[in-house]
């Protein structure tokens, strides 16, 4: 009984430890991610402009590992609502790496919500990057 408590105490020290050192890196890695985006992106003339054919196999691979990576990211996000951890945050990361259709609209419409374009241009303001075009 008392070995399988530590067994237990154990599991749920590595999952404290996981979730303080993922909100550490998302801490990090957000801001700067943010400070990535083209300005432009959101903006329908950048969206024309941005699509291309190239087939090569090594895009296709990238392709491939960033969706992997999504799904991966929405797996841990989903675990992480029930346990401690930045459960949705990793969701829509998740759902922003991966491809599917009408994940374009997704984006545009979650960033155009007035509190989100200003907490993303107050991150980008922060770091001299010009605001968001929507």
């Amino acid at each position: 009984m008392l070995e399988s408590l530590l067994e237990f105490k154990f599991i749920f020290v590595g999952l404290a430890w996981g979730s303080l050192t993922l909100f550490v890196v998302s801490l990090a890695v957000i801001p700067w991610l943010v400070t990535k985006i083209p300005a432009d992106y959101f903006h329908e003339e950048y969206r024309r402009l941005s699509l291309s054919d190239d087939s090569s196999l090594a895009i296709q691979l990238l392709v491939v590992f960033k969706n992997l990576l999504g799904c991966v990211l929405i797996v841990l996000g989903l675990i992480m609502l029930v346990l401690p951890g930045q459960g949705i945050l990793t969701i829509v990361i998740g759902l922003f790496l991966m491809n599917f259709p009408g994940k374009y609209k997704l984006e545009r419409s979650l960033v155009s919500r007035p509190k989100v374009l200003s907490s993303l241009n107050w991150i980008r303001a922060k770091a001299d990057k010009p605001p968001l075009i929507i």
